[in-house]
């Protein structure tokens, strides 16, 4: 656990749980609903409507803020919340949906909210879907991608999505995922929880803001029960305090 970062559980019922997430920036009841500022903004609010909300942290979206206005400016404007002109606990993810988003989700035709899965759901709305060219190509080190803004060549990998996070400089950074298609197979879903695995283990070992940033893990909605067990304890012993 990182030193800037405390989670204390205020309350059990079974599995379910409340609990308190202190940051350098205020406290974060869980668990809780935050507010996505994929680009250092919230659409249609500004910074005064989200304190009206009383919005308790935003996440913003590590792949955009790379691309646009890049890690080096949001960093020399002083971190993420002075950047956006935000006071509160700032999050940012890995890039990983986006590998999901722009890669197998173009590819597949589906979106983060969808209605197709492998053997079930409506075999009309499977058939109606339009395959687009992927963006990003995966291997075992990591992602090759290209700009959907301008089409320059990238590369992410566990290493560089933890050292632009750190640069942008959000309280919670996330560690680097790759995000399944539900149309995946089981056996695709399990390599890609095993890549998940090996590439949480190379973040943890590049994350070196440990007294102003605490990182992530991230647990991935699987078909594998044993792939799901792994990451969760991989989430218990790295991330959370014992």
């Amino acid at each position: 656990m990182s030193d800037a970062i405390d989670f204390k559980i205020i309350a059990k019922d079974g599995q379910a749980r409340t609990g308190v997430l202190s940051t350098p920036h205020g406290d974060i009841k869980t668990p809780a609903f935050i507010p996505v500022g994929t680009k250092a903004n919230v659409k249609t609010l500004d910074i005064a409507d989200l304190k009206n909300l009383k919005a308790p942290a935003v996440l913003a979206n590590t792949y955009h803020l790379y691309l646009r206005p890049g890690e080096e400016l949001i960093h020399q404007a002083g971190g993420l919340g002075k950047f956006m002109g935000y006071d509160g606990p700032t999050f940012t993810d890995s890039g990983g949906f986006q590998v999901f988003s722009l890669g197998f989700g173009l590819e597949h035709g589906v979106s983060k909210i969808s209605n197709i899965f492998p053997e079930e759901g409506s075999r009309v709305a499977r058939d109606s879907i339009v395959p687009k060219k992927k963006l990003f190509k995966i291997d075992n080190d990591g992602v090759n991608f290209v700009s959907h803004l301008d089409g320059s060549k990238h590369r992410f990998t566990p290493e560089k999505s933890i050292e632009i996070q750190q640069k942008i400089g959000a309280d919670m950074i996330f560690a680097f995922d790759e995000c399944t298609s539900p149309l995946h197979d089981k056996k695709y879903t399990g390599e890609a929880m095993e890549r998940t695995h090996e590439w949480a283990k190379r973040c943890v070992q590049a994350w070196t803001n440990k007294s102003t940033q605490a990182l992530f893990g991230i647990i991935q909605a699987v078909l594998i029960k044993t792939c799901a067990d792994k990451a969760r304890n991989l989430f218990v012993r790295w991330i959370l305090p014992a």
